[in-house]
């Protein structure tokens, strides 16, 4: 299924900074963060090499765009990578994405500068890939093997098709809506869903016998929202529902 476009992403972004809200400063960084993804989609559309190797040039324009425009907390990870070369990027880029357990035990500001990239490098490859199937796995994603991101509710008939949405490529697959990703819990009375007032189209979707939960972005509520861009602009019910004891399934690339 095709996912929005960059252009999308970014309009949508800078739509959503008209109103002040508690993820203004996060909106506004990764506004200019999508951009710069979108130069790496682009650029990597038309390449033959599909080794991960091939984002090594871009890692030193990532370090000075947070360096810019980042978070304190990132810009002194950006110091200390800027410090290493070009051996320890790959490894960063090459254990995220193979999945290494070591690499996904890093800090979220060392996992933010892989995923950043990783991004529409893993975009640009599903979009060409073929014949993709769901694998044994339905709570992975079929074409990388991540965690899903976040899920989408889509118009479908009287209601609403659940869709999970990949972390890392934005591949989108079905799923069903009465059944927790994280561990398979399908009995209603576990799986409590929260709505906040100010964001009626943002659902928490949570699991009482894992503690997980994913937020679905609520289509037919809002068609205007753009599930990835949405998720970060409602960041305070991540916090809500950190402080209720849920972990989120997969953290956004803010790692929240």
């Amino acid at each position: 299924m095709a996912v929005p476009s960059w252009d999308l992403r970014i309009a949508r972004a800078s739509e959503l900074l008209q109103k002040p809200s508690a993820a203004t400063e996060l909106l506004k960084f990764y506004e200019q963060l999508a951009r710069f993804q979108k130069s790496i989609y682009e650029e990597l559309s038309t390449s033959e090499d599909h080794d991960v190797e091939v984002l090594i040039p871009f890692f030193g324009q990532l370090l000075a765009l947070v360096r810019e425009k980042g978070s304190p907390q990132l810009r002194t990870v950006a110091e200390k990578l800027a410090q290493t070369g070009r051996e320890d990027w790959l490894e960063l880029l090459q254990g995220v994405w193979q999945h290494h357990p070591e690499a996904q035990d890093l800090a979220p500001e060392y996992l933010f500068f892989a995923k950043a990239l990783l991004q529409p490098y893993a975009e640009s490859l599903a979009e060409r890939a073929t014949g993709v199937q769901e694998g044994t796995a339905p709570q992975l994603c079929p074409f990388c093997e991540s965690k899903p991101q976040i899920a989408v509710l889509r118009p479908e008939g009287d209601g609403g098709k659940r869709n999970l949405i990949c972390s890392l490529c934005s591949t989108e697959w079905s799923y069903r809506r009465q059944l927790c990703p994280g561990c398979g819990e399908e009995h209603k009375d576990k799986l409590p869903v929260f709505v906040a007032t100010e964001f009626d189209y943002v659902r928490v979707d949570a699991c009482d016998t894992c503690k997980s939960y994913i937020k679905s972005i609520d289509l037919t509520k809002n068609g205007r929202a753009v599930p990835v861009v949405d998720e970060l602009a409602t960041i305070s019910l991540n916090f809500w529902a950190q402080e209720k004891s849920y972990h989120k399934l997969a953290p956004n690339l803010f790692g929240v």
